[in-house]
């Protein structure tokens, strides 16, 4: 993937693009979680992934503790993207940073996303207070272990957990400190991803998210976790590359 400024990497641009997807990673997470994507989406369809500041190569910068700050500057960096349809898809954390920055894109540009997915995060409106960024860096390994998910093997090397750490909790502190008292309903339909046995985010809390949307919610879960879109990136790219296909065609999306 090529990088675009700070904050966006993608594949080799397509001069042939029609749309773009935009993906927004978990907490601790980093463009190359979507890397597993490139070349798997229909045609036309250009792959972005939001590199977060505090690691790879945004290492030397200051991780950002909260949601409307991060938000906001993600979407300057998309700003001059608007000229084809976009497509959103956050996991974890990500589902915040994709509704915002969706939700700021339609009320100061008046551009409208073709859909939202959002994943294994309940709608913030609803999440009771949490202090993880407070943890001992031991209980903060241990948590984060218990989560599993594809940054997991990392904490087993001590030597990598001052690097590790503080945008780690940089990203929890800016979860933990998310609490919107309701959501400003998008024009955009959404898709709600969760994974079966997820603790963090139980499948009963999903439906919460038809707050966030008048056009429409669709409800999908997959065996699994927290992390279950490793497990599961099958079958999550064929739904989302199907919500694609039927937004360019026109249709909008069954709703649940």
């Amino acid at each position: 993937m090529t990088t675009m400024g700070k904050w966006l990497r993608r594949r080799e641009a397509q001069e042939t693009a029609v749309s773009r997807l935009v993906c927004l990673p978990h907490a601790g997470g980093t463009a190359a979680s979507f890397a597993g994507w490139v070349g798997r989406l229909p045609a036309g369809v250009e792959l972005i992934a939001v590199q977060y500041p505090g690691r790879q190569d945004r290492l030397g910068e200051e991780p950002i503790g909260d949601m409307a700050t991060m938000a906001e500057q993600v979407a300057n960096a998309l700003r001059p993207l608007l000229d084809l349809p976009m497509f959103f898809f956050g996991h974890s954390m990500g589902t915040g940073l994709a509704y915002e920055v969706a939700g700021i894109l339609e009320r100061e540009d008046g551009f409208v996303a073709e859909h939202v997915f959002v994943s294994a995060r309940p709608a913030p409106h609803l999440i009771d207070g949490e202090h993880r960024h407070r943890l001992s860096d031991e209980d903060l390994v241990a948590a984060m272990r218990r989560l599993g998910g594809p940054d997991a093997a990392v904490l087993d090397h001590p030597e990598l957990l001052p690097l590790i750490l503080p945008p780690l909790r940089a990203d929890l502190a800016l979860l933990d400190r998310y609490r919107p008292a309701r959501l400003t309903p998008l024009r955009a339909p959404l898709t709600v991803f969760g994974g079966e046995s997820d603790d963090t985010c139980p499948v009963s809390r999903l439906s919460a998210w038809s707050a966030a949307t008048t056009a429409g919610v669709r409800v999908r879960t997959f065996p699994g976790g927290h992390h279950y879109l490793r497990e599961c990136e099958d079958d999550v790219l064929e739904a989302v590359c199907a919500e694609i296909l039927a937004a360019r065609r026109g249709r909008q999306p069954l709703e649940a």
